[in-house]
């Protein structure tokens, strides 16, 4: 059986004729550690079986199922519990209790959470939708971000303590999947408190614009305001989710992605009654004096556009993108602060001649790294030895100096005895020679 991959080296590979059905379909040149190699792609003679591994991916999902976790970040009156309902077409809120005028207003932004499990085709999502009641509603909302990236956070401290324990088996994932930001429909620009909150929140999760109740803005309103919007973005540099590009995507994909994000910030309109239009069609939408805003309709909303990027085509990306690029830099930086190191060798793929290559030179450093190491300490014993001699040199000089100044006092000493021996001398021949004379100084 031929292999569907073979790496054959680039200067001697030729084409073969195409005699059977095992015939070279294409040939690659990629970069393995900074060696080109050629990849080349042949056909099978026969029937493998890998191809049916997409259907028994299909066949695990099916009966594990899967989850989502989606946290919608807005100001009260925006209309998200409405929106999270229209999504997945039911009621996932519980109707709320009218507060009477005394009760007490929270001092901070809450976190509540609703989980559900739905059923689609026979697959089975659990769904969590992570609210934030209170966020925008006070008089100073300068810290209104925290209790959301907190919360954030703590969830992917959950995972990575889960990942750390002995049985790894039922791991459960709470990370925040993406978030829908819902931009109040003033028409000018971004309020600072959204430019805060989205500079915090767009390296923590998947970040998903949205003006709430475009309909109360006309066409030329909703262009201009996104224009105004991306600007805005754009300027301080934050990042929303992009959809992924794949080589099997057809022009049709691609035409449909661009126009999902052609449309970034979608403006939606949330609703879950149905109303009757004037030409007979039962719809989901408002319904006001002047006509009827359907929810499904690209020509009233971008709601499909919305869904289909959240939930028809790349929930599995976005689920995939916070695992291995957001959760993973959050993971790094912890493990980091925490003084944990990794040895990156390990990943390294072994080449034995860049191995020896390499041992080669760490020997060759090791001795250039001895060999500086004797030649200090050689010149730090001579240095020790001229130190010693010149030190010796002094003594002898000092004691020469003394003995010179001893002998030259030694001598003065002599000089002086033989004036005084010679001067005694002379003395007594003159006494002599009076003597012999016959007269004596003595009276």
């Amino acid at each position: 059986m031929a292999s569907q991959t073979e790496t054959v080296d680039a200067q001697t590979y030729q084409k073969p004729e195409s005699r059977d059905a095992s015939v070279v379909v294409d040939s690659v040149d990629v970069l393995q550690n900074g060696n080109a190699t050629s990849v080349v792609r042949r056909k099978l003679t026969g029937f493998v079986g890998f191809s049916n591994l997409p259907i028994q991916w299909h066949r695990k999902s099916i009966k594990k199922g899967f989850n989502f976790n989606v946290m919608v970040v807005g100001e009260s009156g925006l209309g998200k519990s409405t929106l999270v309902s229209t999504l997945f077409n039911m009621p996932l809120y519980p109707p709320r209790s009218e507060k009477r005028p005394s009760a007490e207003v929270p001092k901070t932004v809450a976190i509540q959470s609703i989980s559900a499990d739905l059923e689609e085709g026979g697959v089975k999502l659990r769904l969590t939708v992570v609210d934030t009641p209170g966020f925008g509603d006070f008089v100073n909302n300068d810290d209104a971000w925290r209790p959301i990236v907190e919360n954030i956070e703590q969830r992917f401290d959950a995972f990575l303590e889960a990942e750390n324990k002995v049985n790894r088996a039922n791991i459960v994932d709470n990370r925040i999947h993406a978030i829908i930001y819902f931009i109040a429909p003033t028409g000018h620009s971004l309020k600072p408190l959204d430019i805060e909150v989205m500079k915090k929140l767009h390296n923590k999760a998947n970040l998903i614009p949205v003006i709430a109740k475009s309909d109360i803005l006309t066409d030329e309103e909703i262009v201009a305001f996104k224009a105004r919007i991306r600007a805005d973005l754009d300027y301080h540099k934050i990042s929303l989710f992009e959809t992924p590009r794949y080589e099997v995507d057809s022009d049709e994909t691609m035409e449909e992605k661009a126009s999902i994000i052609s449309k970034i910030p979608f403006a939606i309109v949330g609703a879950t009654s149905e109303v009757t239009t004037p030409d007979g069609r039962v719809v989901r939408g408002r319904k006001y004096p002047w006509g009827v805003v359907e929810v499904d309709n690209d020509g009233h909303c971008d709601f499909l556009k919305l869904r289909a990027m959240l939930v028809k085509n790349y929930m599995e990306e976005l689920k995939e993108y916070t695992n291995e690029f957001l959760y993973e830099n959050y993971r790094s930086a912890k493990l980091t602060a925490m003084g944990v190191s990794q040895d990156q060798s390990v990943f390294k793929e072994i080449n034995p001649a860049a191995k020896q290559e390499e041992e080669r030179a760490i020997h060759q450093a090791k001795l250039l790294k001895m060999e500086a190491e004797m030649r200090m300490v050689f010149q730090q014993k001579v240095a020790e030895k001229e130190q010693r001699l010149k030190q010796s040199e002094d003594e002898l000089f000092a004691r020469h100096r003394e003995m010179k100044e001893s002998l030259d006092k030694q001598r003065r000493e002599l000089e002086a005895k033989k004036a005084q021996i010679e001067s005694g001398k002379a003395y007594l021949s003159t006494e002599e020679k009076s003597r012999k004379k016959g007269f004596s100084l003595r009276s």
